[in-house]
Order: C-alpha cells, then sequence, then structure tokens
C-alpha cells in the first residue's frame, strides 16, 4: 500500500505563536513534557490577590503524632505570616464539617466511618473518635439548619442521609436516609452534595474514564441532581459533569460552583503534527498531550447545563488559556459531533492543570478566615497518577472577583507535599476553623493540618517631628530705678524665665523688676518649647538717678 505523504502545519509553532501573545500572564509553569503550552492564562483583573505560599516552613507535630511520615521533619510552603501544625491524626481523612460549637467531623470512606475530632482540653491534643460507622462509603459531610432544625447531611455511594444534630453531640442521632437507591459502583462511586435553603444539590460521577454508556443509564452519571433538602423531587439538573467531588454555593448568591476531575488518555484532536515526526498526530493518544489535555475543570452550574463530558473536551490552548475555554470533539466518543454540537455546551470558567485532581472547595466569603484572603475559593488538588511529571498535591486559592463573580488566576497556599518526584502526602479537603485557621485534610498520610495566621506586628508609629527651637527677645524700658522687660516678640516659644541679676528671678512672657541704683546687673531671659530652649542677655546699668 502506498504511503501518505502528508504535508501538515505544525501544532508546535501554531501554539508558540499563542504564546508570544500571552507570555505576559504566565501563571504557571510550563510542561515538562510536550510542546509549550501556557496553562493559565487570564483575562485583566482588578482583583487584588492576597500573598500566595513563598515560605518553606517546618511543620509543627505534637509528640504524640510523629508517626510516619512525621518520623522526619517535614516542609510545607506558606505565606508569609501563617504557620501549618498538624492538629490531628485521622486515618483516610477525606471530607471535612465543623460543627456549630467547633467539633470537626471527617469522612473515611474505605473504613465507612465519620469521626468526631473535639479540641483538646487546655491546649492538649484533640480527642478522635466515632461518630458513625457500618456506613457505606460514607464521603462529603454538611451541615444545615432548615427550620430551626440543625441536621447534618452525609452522603454514602448508594444514599444520602441526615441526622438531627444538638450541639456537643458525640455519635449521630436521628439518623434517616432522605434518599436511597443511587447508582453505586464503577470507577468513581462517592457522592457529593452541597445545600442552599430547600435544595440540595447531588453529584452522581460518572462509571468510567469516558463512556457513552453512562449518558444512556438511569439515572444517568456524571450529572448533577437536584432535591428539596428532605430527599423529595429529585431531578436532572446538569449532566456532562465527569466526577464533580467539590460542590459549594457562593455566600450570598445561590449559583453552584464545582471542581470537576476530567477525564484521562485523551486522543489527540486535531489533523497536524504535535509530536513533531512528520506524521498526522488525530487520533493519536500521546503522552506529551494528554499530561496537559484536557484541563481539570473549576466552572458553575446552571439548571439545564451541559459541561461537555464524554462528547466535548475543554481546550486550553486557544488565547483564551484556561478561561472559558472552547471545546473541542472528544475523537473516541463524538469525532463527527453527532452526540453533540460542542459549540452549544457550557463552558469551562476556569480550568486547573490536567490530572490535579481537584476533591474540596470551600469559599472563604462570610468566613473568619484572615480578611485578606475572605475573598476567595480554596480548592486542594489530590495530585496526578499517570502523568509523566507529577502535578498537584498542593493546596491552591482562587481570588474572586466580586464584579464579574468569578475566580482569577490560581495561587498556591500550601504546597511541598511533592518533593522530587516522590509524594508524601495528598491533600483532600479544606475548612474553616471557629478560630479563622483553615484545616485540610490528607487521606495519604492520614493527617488533619491546621493552617494558622498570626498578624504580622503593627509598625511602631513615626517619632514625632523634631521641635521648632524657640529664639529668645525682648525690649526694656525702664522709669528712674524700675523696669519693664517684654520677651512677645521672641520666636516659637512657650514659657518665659527671667533672672534680673540680683537674685530676683519672674516667669511670662512680660516682667517688671525694681533695681538698687549705682550697679550692673546682667538680666537674663530662656525661652523654652518643648525639646528646646533658647537665652539672651543684655546688662542694666544704674546710676544714682536712674536705670
Amino acid at each position: 500500500m502506498q504511503q501518505l505523504s502528508l504535508n501538515l502545519p505544525s501544532a508546535r509553532g501554531f501554539l508558540w505563536s499563542l504564546l508570544i501573545l500571552a507570555a505576559c500572564n504566565d501563571d504557571t509553569q510550563r510542561p515538562v513534557t510536550g510542546p509549550p503550552t501556557d496553562q493559565n492564562l487570564r483575562v485583566a483583573s482588578s482583583v487584588s490577590a492576597p500573598p500566595a505560599a513563598s515560605l518553606s516552613v517546618l511543620v509543627t507535630v505534637p509528640a504524640s503524632m510523629r508517626s510516619s511520615p512525621f518520623d522526619v521533619d517535614r516542609y510545607l510552603t506558606i505565606p508569609p505570616n501563617f504557620s501549618i501544625a498538624v492538629y490531628a491524626r485521622v486515618g483516610g481523612a477525606r471530607f471535612m464539617a465543623v460543627a456549630p460549637n467547633g467539633d470537626l467531623l471527617v469522612s473515611n470512606a474505605g473504613a465507612g466511618t465519620v469521626y468526631l475530632v473535639r479540641p483538646g482540653v487546655s491546649g492538649g491534643d484533640p480527642t478522635v473518635s466515632t461518630w458513625a460507622s457500618g456506613l457505606n462509603q460514607p464521603h462529603d459531610i454538611v451541615f444545615h439548619t432548615l427550620n430551626g432544625t440543625t441536621y447534618v447531611y452525609v452522603s454514602e455511594t448508594d444514599k444520602v442521609a441526615r441526622y438531627t444534630y444538638t450541639t456537643g453531640d458525640l455519635t449521630g442521632q436521628g439518623r434517616q436516609v432522605i434518599i436511597s437507591s443511587l447508582p453505586s459502583g464503577g470507577g468513581h462511586p462517592l457522592k457529593n452534595i452541597a445545600l442552599d435553603g430547600n435544595s440540595l444539590y447531588v453529584s452522581i460521577a460518572s462509571s468510567c474514564n469516558v463512556c457513552l454508556s453512562d449518558t444512556q443509564s438511569n439515572p444517568q452519571r456524571a450529572a448533577m441532581y437536584l432535591y428539596n433538602a428532605d430527599g423529595t423531587g429529585g431531578r436532572l439538573f446538569a449532566r456532562g459533569i465527569r466526577n464533580a467531588e467539590g460542590l459549594s454555593i457562593v455566600p450570598g448568591t445561590n449559583t453552584l460552583w464545582v471542581v470537576i476531575n476530567n477525564r484521562d488518555d485523551i486522543a489527540y484532536p486535531n489533523h497536524n503534527d504535535w509530536s513533531g515526526d512528520g506524521t498526522d498526530d488525530y487520533g493519536k493518544v500521546m503522552q506529551s498531550y494528554v499530561d496537559n489535555h484536557p484541563p481539570d475543570e473549576f466552572t458553575r452550574v446552571r439548571d439545564g447545563g451541559n459541561y461537555g463530558w464524554p462528547f466535548c473536551n475543554p481546550n486550553p490552548d486557544s488565547p483564551s488559556g484556561m478561561n472559558s475555554m472552547p471545546f473541542d470533539r472528544d475523537v473516541q466518543q463524538n469525532a463527527d459531533g453527532t452526540h453533540l454540537d460542542c459549540s452549544t455546551a457550557d463552558r469551562i470558567d476556569k480550568g486547573i492543570q490536567a490530572h490535579s485532581a481537584p476533591l474540596g472547595m470551600i469559599f472563604l466569603q462570610g468566613t473568619n478566615a484572615p480578611s485578606a484572603y475572605q475573598s476567595g475559593a480554596v480548592v486542594p488538588l489530590h495530585g496526578s497518577w499517570n502523568r509523566a511529571a507529577k502535578t498537584g498535591y498542593k493546596v491552591v486559592y482562587f481570588p474572586w472577583d466580586p464584579t464579574t463573580q468569578l475566580p482569577d488566576a490560581q495561587m498556591d497556599l500550601v504546597s511541598g507535599w511533592l518533593v522530587g518526584g516522590s509524594n508524601w502526602g495528598r491533600p483532600v479537603d479544606a475548612a474553616v476553623a471557629p478560630d479563622g485557621g483553615i484545616y485540610i485534610s490528607d487521606d495519604m498520610s492520614g493527617t488533619i493540618y491546621k493552617l494558622s495566621y498570626t498578624a504580622a506586628p503593627s509598625p511602631p508609629p513615626p517619632p514625632p517631628p523634631p521641635a521648632t527651637p524657640s529664639e529668645a527677645r525682648f525690649t526694656k524700658s525702664c522709669s528712674t530705678f524700675t523696669c519693664l522687660f517684654d520677651a512677645s516678640s521672641s520666636k516659637y516659644a512657650t514659657s518665659y524665665s527671667w533672672n534680673f541679676g540680683d537674685g530676683a528671678t519672674a516667669t511670662g512672657v512680660t516682667a517688671s523688676h525694681t533695681f538698687a541704683p549705682n550697679a550692673k546687673y546682667p538680666v537674663t531671659l530662656v525661652t523654652t518649647p518643648p525639646g528646646s530652649h533658647s537665652t539672651k542677655k543684655i546688662t542694666v546699668n544704674c546710676s544714682r538717678t536712674h536705670c
């Protein structure tokens, strides 16, 4: 068979031209493999970002918690004026929720358990106990008050249950399964939830990396469902959402935002030469392309929306970079566009480096987090498993634009779990402590960290300006032996002290003194504003008849 000789445009050259236009907006490191790309282009914004992680610090570890990986010193990189410590050790720690009294609930899906972490007495170590057990892969936890009753909602792989909560409860009380028979199993069996008033959102993730069957199942997977808060009235809310784990409502709005783990092993979607070997790379699965495509996602979700999976993949290589990305057709599932017209899919608001695996997500608006960070979102990145060079393994922060209600450029909040290509931890979720600290869970090391802020000391007040020196001046007028002295012509004086040379003294702007005849008297005036003084002297000559 005759080999077809192709004269193909170079994808590498095309991307370089885009990068030259956008170089000033590069927020992230270049990918280790594959053609150069700019992974986090951003539009101009007036948002003032708080300080990012920049200081490597020793993680503080109580003596009772120094088992592996803390049997050696560990360091994490955090912003200035922060510290980070191991708060508690909880095996398999996944999602968290802070109770109204400051207790912390933590899920361990593999153990079927939700743990209670209660602050220690008088600064002692927290106590960890079982709050609920025997559950079917419990994952997300949300406290929510409805009609005067506070509930704890817990998602399991096949159901959502809620417990009635009274401050100080040591175990779950009054469990009620409000949603049952959710599809479980497959590649992403865990469920995540969010509540807003009487609305309960439930994410049902895909069963696979990429497949058609999830779009045809009943209920459809890779989708978001909306229920009443009591579990009734469930319906499909949005689709094309492969695996949304972090769900949250922007405080002060009714807008649902999610972070999404996107697909793996994507085939190259363009008829050109990506790899540089002179052949058409369309449909090939190449590590250099897979490493940075498609991005993971941080996006709002609307009623009736379709976010592309498995038919359309967001493309980070356009001039918009990681913002509102256009879609490419998925070569394996939608090559001809018959399953979904990608131009009609809801664009993803913000991309995250491919394979970072964002899990938890919280907004800090309305919390008592440090004030500089109170307008933004915190997203832990669990880390990649199949990228040539590992990525993720950190906690990132997105400053929030209150005008557009959109996230600005991603910045690191905590990093350092990934060292030299190896990782010793995997962050999962974040929650705000009553004192404004930020809890971070790590299911690899079985740890709850606490990131704490200490305000920088106020600078000392500036020294007072130097006092303007005074200048003593006075006039004299005499009648026989009595003389009047007037210092009102002095400059910047606040006090006046007179010495008449015969042992007599006086104070004040003016002074009168009677001298004895036949003598000379050295008369001295001293003026003193704060911090300085000035002196003027004259001699008064008195004869037998007058001075």
